[in-house]
């Protein structure tokens, strides 16, 4: 049995790992949150642990005799990356053997200012251990400028690859998870979790085929982007909560521009160490999963 410390483990992609792990009674898991612990979390094999992440000690406390640390500290919301990096030094002087940062996206954050703070979190990884090995893992979720329920999408037109994307389904990220926690050997550096690898225009035809229709597809320049600038007529909405409501359409233009560009650079292309690692896993392919909740609509 290993107990485990999640650190914002209860909200969001955070709740779904939860859910598997908890779910495979095989682990002591240890929620850390800035929050009290909710009335709806009841299960026992779940603890709670209040913590306030500029207390450095009182993190060193909540992570005595804990394995493995997990985060999902959200990375705009750290200013400075103090949580994390308080967190990282709790994990040290407690003992922790095995830390998985906040990088749950995709495999670089070239062209992603939002997510900066991931860089810098792994390059203080990177220096505090110089002399030993660290641990993380990187995974790819979503396409979100191509709208599968209203047939449209928005490509790059001036981009000089075909725009690979690496796609994952939450349960296979959830259970990949549950058994790396599990897993005996040395967690490599970077730990790629690939469900599904397809271009831009792959994907467009795949949602094309499912929906039994053509694509309106609109085309956006790469000098436009780079501004995050968005020339198309539509933008997805912008849903999370981490942008306030009155910034959410604005958010989602910057957003979206800055994310097609970013995936003809190559920055949603996944590696696979967990699935050369874990090989009787297997991941839900694209195809499947667009048939399964699309082919009926």
């Amino acid at each position: 049995m290993v107990r485990i410390a999640l650190a914002g483990g209860h909200g969001g992609l955070g709740r779904e790992i939860l859910d598997v792990l908890a779910a495979s009674g095989q682990h002591e898991i240890l929620i850390l949150s800035r929050r009290d612990k909710p009335a709806d979390e009841t299960r026992e094999m779940v603890g709670w642990a209040r913590v306030d992440y500029n207390d450095k000690e009182q993190l060193v406390q909540a992570l005595q005799d804990i394995h493995t640390v997990l985060s999902f500290i959200v990375v705009a919301q750290d200013k400075g990356n103090v949580s994390q990096r308080n967190l990282i030094d709790a994990c040290v002087i407690a003992g922790v053997k095995r830390f998985a940062p906040s990088e749950w996206a995709g495999a670089s954050t070239d062209g992603l200012p939002w997510y900066a703070g991931k860089t810098a979190v792994h390059q203080y990884l990177q220096e505090i251990n110089r002399e030993q090995k660290k641990t993380t893992k990187h995974l790819e979720t979503w396409g979100i400028h191509v709208d599968m329920q209203n047939r449209r999408a928005i490509l790059l037109a001036d981009g000089k690859n075909p725009g690979y994307l690496s796609l994952t389904t939450v349960e296979d990220v959830a259970n990949v998870v549950a058994k790396a926690v599990l897993y005996e050997g040395q967690w490599p550096e970077v730990g790629g979790i690939r469900g599904d690898e397809l271009s831009m225009t792959d994907l467009v035809a795949l949602g094309e085929k499912v929906r039994g229709g053509s694509f309106s597809v609109e085309k956006i320049k790469s000098v436009h982007a780079r501004m995050g600038r968005l020339t198309a007529s539509w933008a997805p909405e912008m849903g999370h909560t981490v942008v306030s409501e009155g910034m959410r359409e604005a958010a989602a233009k910057i957003f979206t521009a800055k994310t097609i560009l970013s995936i003809y650079q190559a920055t949603w292309r996944v590696s696979d160490e967990w699935n050369q690692l874990l090989p009787d896993h297997k991941f839900t392919s694209v195809g499947a999963f667009l048939q399964e909740w699309w082919s009926d609509k």
